[in-house]
C-alpha cells in the first residue's frame, strides 16, 4: 500500500504543475481572447502581444516621450489614480525598466542566527532622517508579496550572485537550484 501512495505522489509531482501552468496559460489566452473577440483561440493572445510590442517600439520616439510625460503630469493630478499608476510604473522598471532596481541581493542578519535573503533598495534613508540604515525588499515563498523592511548598513551584506537566481530561490521558497558561482 505504501509503494502505491509513493507512485501517486511522484505522479502528482509530475502531473500537477504541468496541468497547473497549462490551465494558467488557457485562462490567460481566454481572458485575452474575451476582450478582442476574434474567433480563433490564441489569436488575441498573439495580438496582444504585438500590440504591446508595438507601442513599446513606439515609445522611443520624441513624440511618444512626449505622449508619456504629459500622460504621467495627468495621473499625478488624480489622487486615487497616482497612487496607482506610479506604483504599477515603479514596479515594473523595477523588474524590467531600465532603472532595475533588484540588482543588489543581500543577506540579512535578523537575530537568533537567523538570516533572509533580499534585495537592497534604497542605501540611504537621509530623506527620514534615518542614519545608517538602509532597505531591504524581501520577498515571499509562492507569492508576489513581500515586507520592505528597514535594517542597520552594518547586518546587511551583498551577495555575489545574479539576482535572478535569488529572486527564484526565494519564490521557489528555497528549493531552486542555483548556480555555483
Amino acid at each position: 500500500m505504501s509503494r502505491l501512495l509513493n507512485y501517486f505522489f511522484k505522479g502528482l509531482i509530475v502531473t500537477a504543475p504541468v496541468f497547473i501552468t497549462v490551465y494558467i496559460c488557457y485562462v490567460i489566452f481566454t481572458s485575452i481572447d474575451s476582450w478582442i473577440q476574434l474567433p480563433i483561440p490564441g489569436t488575441g493572445f498573439v495580438a496582444m502581444i504585438l500590440i504591446v510590442t508595438l507601442i513599446g517600439f513606439a515609445a522611443q520616439t520624441f513624440a511618444a516621450r512626449a505622449l508619456s510625460t504629459g500622460l504621467d503630469a495627468l495621473f499625478a493630478r488624480l489622487p486615487f489614480v497616482r497612487l496607482l499608476y506610479s506604483s504599477t510604473r515603479d514596479l515594473l522598471n523595477a523588474f524590467v525598466g531600465e532603472q532595475r532596481r533588484f540588482d543588489k541581493p543581500v543577506i540579512v542578519a535578523v537575530g537568533g542566527g537567523a538570516s533572509v535573503f533580499g534585495f537592497l533598495t534604497q542605501e540611504s534613508l537621509e530623506m527620514f532622517g534615518v542614519a545608517e540604515a538602509v532597505t531591504v525588499y524581501v520577498p515571499q515563498s509562492y507569492g508576489f508579496a513581500g515586507n520592505l523592511v528597514v535594517f542597520p548598513v552594518a547586518s546587511v551584506r551583498r551577495l555575489d550572485a545574479d539576482s535572478a537566481h535569488v529572486m527564484a530561490f526565494i519564490l521557489s521558497g528555497g528549493v531552486t537550484t542555483v548556480p555555483e558561482r
